[in-house]
């Protein structure tokens, strides 16, 4: 199984009153999030429901240094 069938591009987390990111999650999650509803869990640990176009916003920077550090790992 590669790292592209693990994790989904990053997926946007609804806040208020702080700055909203795109996150990274599990593929498989995020896909169920977006047809049921339910959270998922970012990398970074942030809990949150998928929805919306994560394109919108900035990748968050816990989950871009984790995904980061896992593609580096194998080269």
């Amino acid at each position: 199984m590669s790292n592209a069938d693990v994790l989904e591009r990053p997926v946007e987390q609804e806040t208020t009153g702080e700055e909203k990111f795109s996150h990274y999650a599990e593929k498989a999650q995020v896909t169920e999030g977006y047809i049921m509803g339910t959270a998922v869990m970012a990398l970074c640990g942030k809990i949150f429901v998928p929805s919306r176009d994560p394109e919108k916003y900035r990748v968050c920077p816990v989950c871009k240094e984790i995904i980061d550090g896992l593609f580096l790992d194998r080269e």
